[in-house]
């Protein structure tokens, strides 16, 4: 039987480091569970080629590897489909050659072709997979390597089909509650646009052949000065704003710049509360979802923090990682963030003592996944007047700063 060496708490929070013999992986980490410690690394001692072929880097992929971008939707239905062949008996190589020949997207089916074709020459597929980086990450790679090492690939499979599910369905609980925003404040910036620009120029030829050019209402003179400018001035302007755009989208793309771009995502007024509950929900069903499946605690977070989606949760889970490598627990340096919100962090620490994180985590996901939907209904309803009343503040100002002067006339000749 092989050997496994291993990093430990005990009940005290003391860590421990030893080496235990079982059959396997998934055998060692319940004996070390049944007497009663929390597991932070596992790993079997291998020797030579095998322990090269262990190692981490394995699983970076190769340069030059072929690379295909596919949608989520469509890695899903192939985990899906492939946890249901495998657990009906279907042997692995046939699963996937099956698989291979019925993908639809030309890049998918060549990934899977080299897949195969590595497997049917000895290759583990976790192996396999994890030289192709862009279709398959690390979570997924991780996963199916867990599930070889513990003999249980199919109830892998079929838990990473559930949280691809999962996943994608809160992404298109997101995808709901943008759409109508960005679609009304694109309309709103149309309207506005072509009434300042080609609407507006016309009331002020009327105006002045009327000879009230001169004695304009001021919210009058205001818009036609920005209707000027607008008309005017694009060689200012235009480029100005490109630059804006260009820069603010280069900052975002460094560290402190997209750390400040997801810090202000949460504590936006309205959308920011649903962003921390998909981050949030994000982490703990990604969490409990590797615990399951075998990884390693260490390991476990640093996956979460990767796939986040957000750089203020990342660095909260990164502090934690760190924190445990120095004995501490989970809980308390995600509370200390201020990230996540204490009943989270209590859950996690009762999930810690009780040995049941997996499970607790699992509850917190289901619970904000909850969140997210009756959010997203809550700001679908709100988001309706409150676009219709941008709009209106916006149109009917314009309407009514061009029809004051006109008013004025009227009250004038009337006299």
């Amino acid at each position: 039987m092989p050997d496994f060496t291993y990093t430990v708490r005990d009940a005290t929070g003391k860590k421990v480091s030893g080496s235990i013999t079982a059959e396997n992986e998934m055998e060692a980490k319940l004996e070390l569970r049944r007497q009663d410690y929390v597991i932070i690394a596992i790993e079997e001692k291998r020797r030579g080629a095998a322990a090269a072929f262990a190692s981490k880097d394995l699983f970076k992929g190769k340069k030059g590897a072929p690379k295909a971008r596919i949608r989520s939707r469509d890695l899903t239905v192939f985990t899906r489909q492939l946890s249901t062949m495998v657990a009906a008996g279907i042997p692995m190589l046939e699963s996937l050659e099956v698989l291979a020949e019925q993908a639809d997207d030309a890049g998918f089916r060549h990934v899977l072709n080299v897949i195969v074709s590595d497997v049917r020459s000895g290759t583990d597929l976790s192996a396999a997979m994890a030289k192709h980086p862009v279709v398959f990450k690390r979570l997924f790679v991780n996963m199916v390597k867990a599930g070889e090492a513990s003999g249980q690939i199919d109830d892998i499979l079929n838990r990473l089909a559930d949280y691809a599910e999962a996943n994608d369905r809160l992404k298109a609980e997101i995808k709901s509650a943008m759409t109508y925003p960005i679609v009304s404040i694109t309309m709103i910036i149309g309207i506005t646009g072509f009434l300042l620009l080609f609407i507006v120029p016309q009331f002020e030829d009327i105006f002045t052949k009327l000879g009230a050019a001169e004695d304009l209402p001021l919210p009058t003179k205001i818009l036609l000065w920005i209707s000027h400018f607008l008309r005017e001035k694009a060689i200012i302007w235009v480029p100005a704003l490109l630059l804006i755009v260009i820069g603010a989208i280069a900052y975002s793309k460094t560290g402190g710049g997209g750390y400040f771009k997801d810090w202000l995502v949460l504590k936006l007024p309205v959308l920011g509360p649903l962003f921390q509950k998909v981050a949030i929900s994000r982490f703990a069903r990604t969490f409990s979802t590797l615990l399951r499946s075998g990884v390693p605690i260490l390991a476990t977070l640093e996956i979460v923090a990767t796939t986040a989606g957000n750089k203020v949760v990342e660095n909260a889970v990164t502090q934690a990682s760190q924190n445990i490598r120095e004995g501490e627990p989970l809980a308390s340096p995600l509370a200390k963030s201020g990230v996540f919100p204490p009943m989270v962090t209590r859950m996690i620490s009762i999930g810690e003592r009780s040995g049941a994180l997996e499970t607790l985590l699992e509850k917190i996901s289901d619970f904000y996944d909850q969140e997210v939907k009756t959010t997203v209904q809550q700001l679908t309803s709100l988001i309706e007047p409150l676009m219709i009343g941008v709009m209106g503040f916006f149109v009917g100002g314009i309407v009514m700063a061009v029809f004051l002067p006109i008013f004025g006339m009227s009250q004038h000749m009337t006299q």
